[in-house]
Order: C-alpha cells, then structure tokens, then sequence
C-alpha cells in the first residue's frame, strides 16, 4: 500500500465509522408537532375518562390508547384513518363477542380472538392493529354486548374528531379519507 493510499484511508476511516453508526431511524419530530400530537394525544384519552365518569362506564381500555397514538402520531397512514379506526374497532370487537360465544371465556379464546380480528379487518379492508387487542379484552372481560359496542363506537367517533381537531392546528391533513 502506498503511502497516499494509507493517508487516504485513514482520513476516511472517521467518516465510515459514522457512517455505519448512523441511524436508520426517520428523524426527530420537530417541537412543535411533537407538542401538539403528545397534547391531541392527552386530551384525546383525557377525554374519554371524562365521558366514562360521566356515564359511570369505563370508556378506556387500552388498545383505544394505540389507536389515539395511530390518529395523533401517524395519522398519514391506512391505520391512523377514521374508517379503519372506527370500522377496524367494532369489527375487531364483534368478532371477539362470536368468539366469545362459540369458545368461551378464557386465554386461549383471547387469543384466538385477536387473530381471528385480524384476518376479518383485512378481508373487510379496516385493519387497525390496535383493534386486534379489544378482541382480545372483549373474551376475557365478557362485558355486555350492547353497551360495549357503543360505548367503543363512542370512544372511536371522540377520538377520531379530537385527531381531526389536532391535525388540523399541526396544519395536516387529517383524515385523508373517510371510506
């Protein structure tokens, strides 16, 4: 090796190194995005207890909190949109009820459940991961049919007009569709 290759190489190596440390991960939100979707976020979810105090019902559980997060954080995608929100929760909840019915209360059911709610949000094209996980609750809470379903019908219509409220003070267009 000559000696100009070796001079080359070594001021090269620095960069290189930086190079295969850096991160492939998408870039920081900038401050104020990040202020308004954590706050869209909060109030969102805040909201929800209100609605559930109010109504002496319990309105939050917890795959309503991803999909607050999927409204708020990434709401330019197929998964943050109101139709698979809304459609995506009450599909993935009614198929956690037949599946309650036919298999009974229990862990196994549950998990049968949330996959079962995946393959019927796909085939009715509503998927929304979140959902999977209130197939899951519904089998092995087994709370009254009705009134789960709407008070989640409730929770999702809230939480999608809190997002719509959010995106529009970040200035993005927020749904991008809505069937």
């Amino acid at each position: 090796m000559t000696r100009t290759t070796a001079t080359t190489l070594e001021r090269a190596a620095p960069q290189l190194r930086r190079e295969r440390l850096a991160s492939k991960a998408p870039a920081r939100v900038p401050p104020r995005p990040l202020l308004i979707t954590t706050t869209t976020s909060v109030l969102g979810l805040v909201l929800l207890v209100a609605l559930g105090s109010w109504m002496h019902e319990t309105v939050l559980i917890p795959s309503l909190a991803a999909s607050m997060a999927l409204i708020s954080g990434a709401s330019a995608t197929p998964l943050g949109q109101p139709r698979n929100v809304i459609g995506g929760q009450l599909v993935a909840a009614a198929t956690g009820f037949l599946t309650l019915h036919l298999g009974g209360q229990g862990p196994w059911t549950a998990a049968v459940a949330g996959g079962l709610a995946l393959g019927a949000m796909l085939l009715l094209r509503v998927s929304h991961s979140p959902a999977a996980g209130t197939a899951v609750i519904v089998v092995l809470t087994n709370p009254a049919t009705g009134k789960f379903l709407a008070l989640l019908a409730l929770a999702t219509v809230t939480l999608v007009l809190v997002g719509i409220a959010g995106n529009r003070l970040a200035k993005q267009t927020y749904p991008l569709y809505w069937w």
